[in-house]
């Protein structure tokens, strides 16, 4: 996949950074750290520029946000939870990820958009619950670029200044993506736990 997505982006410059940002979104196993880094790297051998590789990746970030924000509005989270548990094995989805999108969602409100933009898979999968509890859509476009916005700056900057060491980045990427996954899962877990105990202690 790295190799197509280099090969896309060389060929179709700007364009091809939004279509890819906008398809990494909708479809998360497309990796944005492969299409940020790379398109830093393209700004020190191509006429493309660094504001401009960020601009054309945040407007293709937020129009695929967008797409996921209208499925959500017009779906309930038990619909999008059988298509996910029937197609998801297709996009590398399962149902415990819209589930963790969804509890930070209810547990953070408007600010678990604008953090899980700068979470792997999260970042694209929080902007379901958003449009399922109908917020504000202009509050999500706010917080939903800002986030991206610092994404797409750190990582086109960092492919820019690694140059042709660009992909040494993606396996400190992986680290990051695992050590987000295991904090997601302990505070999901202690809040499980404080949730159920204040349930207990109610019921009495």
């Amino acid at each position: 996949m790295q190799t197509w997505i280099t090969t896309f982006m060389e060929q179709f410059s700007y364009i091809g950074i939004f279509l890819l940002m906008a398809l990494e979104n909708v479809f998360p196993p497309i990796p944005s750290e492969v299409i940020l880094t790379f398109g830093g790297f393209m700004t020190t051998y191509t006429t493309l520029s660094i504001p401009g590789v960020i601009i054309s990746a945040t407007m293709g970030s937020v129009f695929g946000a967008i797409i996921l924000y209208g499925i959500g509005y017009y779906l309930d989270f038990e619909k999008i939870e059988n298509l996910v548990d029937r197609w998801g094995h297709i996009l590398r989805l399962k149902k415990e990820d819209i589930s963790r999108a969804n509890a930070w969602f209810n547990k953070y409100g408007y600010w678990t958009i604008f953090l899980c933009r700068m979470v792997p898979l999260v970042r694209s999968l929080i902007s379901v619950p958003a449009g399922m509890t109908k917020m504000n859509v202009w509050l999500f476009l706010l917080f939903t670029t800002l986030g991206t916005l610092i994404w797409n700056v750190a990582l086109v900057m960092i492919g820019s200044f690694l140059g042709q060491s660009w992909d040494s980045i993606l396996s400190f990427m992986d680290m990051y993506s695992t050590v987000s996954y295991i904090v997601i899962g302990i505070g999901a877990i202690v809040f499980l736990f404080f949730f159920f105990r204040k349930r207990s202690v109610r019921s009495k």
